[in-house]
């Protein structure tokens, strides 16, 4: 039996999803909006098309890289949804403004749309309904629903991930990019939280970002699970949010593993005094050498002149031998003359 709504333009009916994975796909890469992100994929970014999932836990900026790809989308001059279920339209931009993007802009120029309400201002199916028609008047080629799991509280785990599969199959067949958050439990690995697997399966790409805690202190890293048909980084990456966004770190391995945050500010910190000691010691090293190369050199003078002292010297030795020697012989026909 298909859902309908009735609303002030007609019915809209919801058909049940297909059974048959037949839809074509797009081998265009499209930009996540964050140059550190799209470098841990080696394709350079997502799939045009495929289903994103970013999971993590209160307060590790799911909603600010959900709307640096609606931004990034939105800057090449193409239409999103972004469906909110936890901040109103001004709320979100407000915030947003705070790491230095601007969605009003784009939200005035008719190229985002933020449709924000309560889970539970509607059943699962009529959510559907309404994002299907949103859909279809807007024509979106990007989707965000932040968060898919604020929909527990209107369904069971199963109904969720029923519902689900039904928007996927919608937007995949018009070859929309789908981008859901999740909020996961707190826990301390970095293990994705069981409660994922409601919707991690059924995603082309799964990244997750976790807190990070160290010297007491609680910092922010991410990582991809999987990215189905593209190769991607497997190392955790920290990242910092300020006024000017959000900035990808370097990777610094310490002796017990990723340094982050103060941690890795004192490896700096200690890279930089080694540097410094380094430097001075290779500038002493120079001041000593160019001291030896100054005695050397006044030794080698030292020594040439005494060299040609001897040599001036065996010069006028050999001078007055052959003069001696001339003498002699001068002398010696004198005598034979006589």
């Amino acid at each position: 039996m298909d859902t309908f709504l009735i609303d002030e333009e007609g019915i809209s009916v919801l058909p049940i999803t297909s059974l048959k994975l037949n839809n074509k796909v797009s081998s265009q890469i499209i930009p996540a909006g964050v140059p550190g992100l799209d470098e841990m994929f080696y394709g350079g970014g997502y799939y045009r098309g495929s289903n994103i999932l970013i999971s993590g836990t209160a307060g590790t900026a799911k909603t600010t890289l959900a709307s640096y790809f609606a931004n990034e989308q939105c800057k090449r001059g193409e239409r999103v949804i972004y469906f909110a279920f936890e901040e109103s339209p001004d709320q979100l931009i407000r915030n947003m403004r705070s790491v230095g993007m601007h969605l009003e802009k784009y939200v005035k120029k008719g190229l985002l749309l933020i449709h924000s309400s309560r889970p539970s201002l509607n059943g699962l199916e009529l959510h559907l309904l309404t994002l299907r028609k949103l859909i279809r008047e807007f024509k979106p080629t990007a989707v965000i629903i932040d968060p898919i799991s604020n929909l527990t509280t209107v369904g069971s785990e199963h109904e969720v991930r029923s519902m689900l599969v039904r928007l996927m199959d919608m937007l995949k067949a018009h070859n929309i990019t789908a981008l859901f958050t999740s909020l996961s439990k707190q826990n301390e690995s970095m293990r994705p939280d069981l409660s994922d697997d409601t919707v991690s399966s059924l995603v082309d790409t799964w990244i997750t970002v976790r807190d990070m805690e160290g010297i007491g202190e609680r910092n922010r890293g991410i990582y991809i699970i999987k990215s189905r048909g593209m190769a991607h980084s497997n190392q955790v990456r920290e990242f910092v949010i300020s006024a000017k966004g959000l900035q990808m770190l370097e990777v610094i391995i310490g002796p017990h593993g990723i340094l982050t945050g103060t941690a890795r500010k004192l490896s700096a910190l200690n890279d930089k005094v080694n540097s410094s000691k380094l430097q001075n010691e290779l500038e002493r090293k120079d001041r000593e050498i160019a001291r030896k190369r100054k005695v050397l050199e006044a030794n080698i003078a030292a020594l040439k002149n005494e060299f040609e002292s001897v040599e001036e010297e065996l010069s006028i030795l050999k001078a007055t031998e052959q003069l001696q020697a001339q003498l002699a012989m001068q002398d010696k026909h004198k005598k034979v003359k006589n």
